[in-house]
């Protein structure tokens, strides 16, 4: 029986997608909190606000992952359409071009091209997309799962300083600021792991950017705030 082994590269689709939703969800609505209530908002306004930017966060990822992953599934839906037209118009020279591929990757000639053949009877456009494309089955894009995963971990994300924010009460900023950092660390951190990266870089970048976002939003919060 032959071992089928799965590889974190096929990992990288809806991982991206779900990271990036929680990322997001924590850090946007975390800096809105931090910015509404550094203008001095009430509690009222400081709430509703974060409600606000979890549903419009949560649906602007959702729209526009859907859009862009479905850009990638039209690229490569034109891009088999023309190879297989072009397979049935030159069978004899894309097998020379799947051919000419393995032979750069190391194989001779003679064999590169029985190997061309046997892939080519078997399955003429899968070895073509896999192989000069670079299209496979696991890292097609999916838009439906992509918008969804982004949904629902920008909404994950989002939840955690909305509800730090409803029972920090005039500690807001502090509390969310510091709740969404540890947070995102251990979200960086897990994602660094899952895809096989150096762990301390991965939570470093987020911590910073992050910080830095909050830190902004902050400033621009107080600056209106005071004019108000």
């Amino acid at each position: 029986m032959i071992k089928e082994s799965t590889h974190r590269l096929e990992r990288t689709g809806w991982l991206r997608a779900a990271v990036l939703g929680a990322n997001d969800g924590i850090v946007s609505t975390a800096s809105l909190i931090v910015g509404v209530a550094s203008a001095s908002g009430s509690e009222g306004s400081v709430v509703v606000a974060g409600v606000a930017g979890l549903v419009a966060g949560a649906m602007s990822m959702a729209t526009g992952e859907y859009v862009s992953v479905h850009s990638q599934q039209d690229l490569e839906g034109a891009a088999l359409d023309q190879e297989r037209a072009e397979l049935k118009a030159d069978d004899e020279g894309e097998h020379q071009e799947l051919a000419a591929i393995y032979v750069r990757r190391g194989l001779d000639a003679t064999l590169a091209s029985k190997v061309a053949e046997q892939l080519m009877a078997h399955d003429a456009l899968g070895a073509h997309a896999r192989d000069e494309l670079g299209i496979s089955k696991a890292t097609r894009a999916n838009p439906l799962q992509a918008a969804l995963a982004s949904a629902c971990s920008f909404a994950a994300g989002g939840v955690l300083p909305l509800l730090v924010a409803i029972f920090a009460r005039e500690h807001v900023i502090a509390y969310v600021a510091c709740a969404a950092l540890v947070s995102l660390a251990f979200l960086g951190g897990l994602a660094a792991r899952m895809g096989g990266a150096k762990i301390v870089p991965g939570i470093a970048r987020v911590v910073f950017w992050s910080a830095l976002a909050m830190a902004v939003t902050a400033g621009v919060g107080r600056m209106f705030g005071a004019t108000a």
